[in-house]
């Protein structure tokens, strides 16, 4: 019987270790993963690589992870903005690395990886720092910078509702990176509202496959499905 359910977010993550690169959706807040990150806060893994659209926000999430000194790196479209102190505090003083992405990228990069893709060409970053060293092709008339794919180790991600196979639906904006993180992982750890029976979620609400899944953890009880955008 195929049971990807786990009782324990420190359970779900017990095996991340030290040097990993791990996806963590969220859209700044929105989507966070807050308590998974709290577990790994907990395990003790450092050196990490952390792949996340920001440099995290106030003293939560990724925030904390950099507060507590456990991030080597970290990969992200936006790593300043008014609640970066943690971020801002690291980098100035020499213990965090940073490669800046644009968002666009950010994703093509993640969907690359998780489609099987060996790079891709986007004119975006064409003719600025970000494509110093970076191979350029001129196709159909059109500047492009070669990009490489982003594989993770493991995801961290949030979503509405999972089945014990997997499945998984998001609500609304809290969907934003979760479904390609899903795909580029080695492992994808999913903290949920709710672990509902198997056919409660309409296939055709069903946004990230099982097969994307390894784990799947409930923390809070569920919001109703018709709330679901």
């Amino acid at each position: 019987m195929i049971d990807k359910s786990v009782e324990t977010t420190a359970a779900a993550i017990s095996d991340v270790q030290d040097g990993a690169t791990v996806m963590i959706g969220g859209f700044g807040t929105a989507g966070m993963p807050d308590e998974l990150i709290d577990a790994l806060i907990d395990h003790g893994a450092r050196e990490l690589t952390i792949v996340n659209n920001n440099a995290g926000n106030g003293e939560q999430g990724v925030a904390a992870l950099i507060r507590e000194g456990r991030v080597k790196k970290i990969i992200c479209s936006f790593p300043r903005q008014s609640d970066s102190q943690h971020f801002d505090a690291a980098y100035g003083a020499g213990k965090i690395e940073l490669e800046l992405v644009p968002q666009g990228n950010l994703a093509a990069r993640i969907q690359a990886a998780g489609s099987g893709l060996g790079g891709i060409f986007t004119p975006t970053g064409y003719g600025t720092l970000l494509a110093e060293g970076k191979e350029t092709r001129t196709i159909d008339g059109r500047d492009y910078v070669l990009e490489y794919p982003i594989h993770a180790d493991f995801a961290l991600i949030k979503a509405h509702q999972g089945d014990r196979w997997g499945n998984l639906v998001y609500r609304k904006t809290a969907r934003n990176f979760g479904p390609i993180m899903a795909m580029a992982a080695k492992t994808t750890v999913v903290q949920v509202s709710a672990i509902v029976p198997l056919g409660d979620l309409d296939p055709e609400v069903i946004v990230t496959p099982g097969i994307f899944v390894q784990r799947v953890v409930a923390i809070s009880p569920s919001i109703p499905l018709q709330a679901v955008a």
